[in-house]
């Protein structure tokens, strides 16, 4: 029973990585390509769905704590992601667009996917967890 399980979790992994690919190597440069900002801006949102499922999913299957982890990497990653939003919307609405200032700008996207991942592994560590407990 469990081989079956690994297969499922294994196509799962697989399924949102190659989602992940399918929206950041090819939705989204086409979009770019082809001027349309608004929907690459959707695409990448939408993006960050099966990027976070990935990271989920990782930390579901690579961990294995002992005891019930706190909550503190998700909340880390979750408060990075919100704050990272906050600073690039802060920058735009003061008039530092991406055209303009597009270090300040990339640096907010890194920091954006670094808490997203963070959110996922911290949450598939939990849930991993609470399912071997």
């Amino acid at each position: 029973m469990t081989n079956d399980r690994d297969w499922v979790g294994l196509l799962l992994l697989a399924a949102a990585v190659l989602a992940t690919g399918i929206v950041y190597l090819w939705l989204v440069p086409r979009s770019v390509s082809a001027g349309e900002d608004t929907l690459a801006i959707r695409y990448l949102v939408v993006g960050w769905i099966p990027y976070v499922l990935a990271w989920y999913l990782l930390g579901r299957r690579y961990t294995s704590p002992e005891a019930l982890p706190n909550m503190r990497t998700a909340d880390a990653g979750l408060a990075l992601v919100l704050v990272s939003l906050l600073l690039s919307l802060g920058l735009d609405a003061w008039g530092f667009t991406p055209e303009q200032v597009p270090g300040a700008h990339a640096l907010q996207a890194i920091a954006i996917f670094v808490g997203l991942a963070l959110l996922g592994w911290g949450l598939g560590r939990r849930s991993s967890a609470l399912a071997a407990g």
